[in-house]
């Protein structure tokens, strides 16, 4: 990984993990806080086209060193339907994830089968997932506790504090932090049941491509897995690059298990 690259994501680090550093009372109204949320969710949504890009993961295991997964994505959202072809390394190239009705398929061409897949499981050697990297859907799984005004960094953004109302969504409640102005979100926490902090994600930047605010980095750490090393916790982070960007309509032999397994099987 470049040292450019590196040096970058420092200060983005910091931001995925540290709180808000001015917390203002202000609080928004029912209405307004209903709408930024669903202005969130339409930002994660490329509605009307279909997306493509190419996905740099770089797993940092603390004491273990770094591993780099790369991969194409290409998302049909009129249809929530997606493709992931597994890129790189070697050793997991040719596998794939396809999503359409509503199922998740992965496929190893080891064995050349399918099976159902959680949206919700980590990606092949990393600590993310196809959902990281789906359409958000919050303003339908989660009702609004609270929403509140407040600094992230230098951004002003609203924090909200979500809890499920829907069955089956991956995290009971969830902290989100989204710019006032662009309704991008910045900074995200997963909590279990019992209040217990699973993960963390921080997006600082995006790129603009035909009206679109594309995530450009994101970290994801995971917040249960870790080690001490001199005498300070380091948790496990996944860092994902998006580049390639296209909006460039695909064939709809894509997203088919036929096209995985054609994929997977020509490695």
């Amino acid at each position: 990984m470049k040292k450019g690259i590196v040096k970058s994501l420092v200060p983005l680090l910091s931001l995925a993990l540290c709180a808000e550093l001015s917390f203002a009372a202000d609080s928004l109204s029912a209405s307004a806080a209903a709408s930024l949320l669903k202005k969130t969710d339409t930002n994660t949504a490329f509605m009307g086209t279909d997306f493509s890009a190419n996905y740099t993961l770089v797993q940092d295991k603390p004491g273990q060193g770094k591993d780099t997964t790369t991969a194409v994505m290409y998302r049909r959202d009129d249809a929530d339907s997606y493709t992931i072809l597994i890129t790189g390394p070697a050793s997991d190239k040719g596998k794939g994830y396809v999503k359409f009705d509503q199922t998740v398929w992965y496929y190893d061409p080891a064995d050349k089968q399918f099976e159902a897949f959680s949206a919700s499981r980590k990606l092949v050697g990393t600590n993310a997932t196809a959902g990281d990297l789906s359409p958000q859907t919050f303003s339908r799984d989660y009702k609004i506790a609270s929403a509140t005004k407040v600094k992230l960094g230098k951004l002003d953004c609203v924090l909200f504090d979500l809890s499920a109302k829907a069955s089956g969504v991956a995290y009971p409640s969830i902290k989100l932090w989204v710019t006032a102005d662009d309704g991008l979100i910045r900074k995200r926490e997963d909590y279990s049941l019992s209040g217990q902090l699973l993960r963390t994600t921080a997006i600082p930047s995006y790129q603009k491509f035909q009206g679109h605010s594309v995530p450009e980095k994101m970290v994801i750490v995971d917040n249960l897995r870790g080690k001490k090393i001199n005498n300070k916790m380091q948790y496990e982070q996944t860092q994902v690059t998006v580049s390639n960007v296209s909006f460039t309509k695909q064939s709809n032999t894509v997203y088919t298990k036929k096209y995985v397994e054609m994929m997977g099987n020509t490695k």
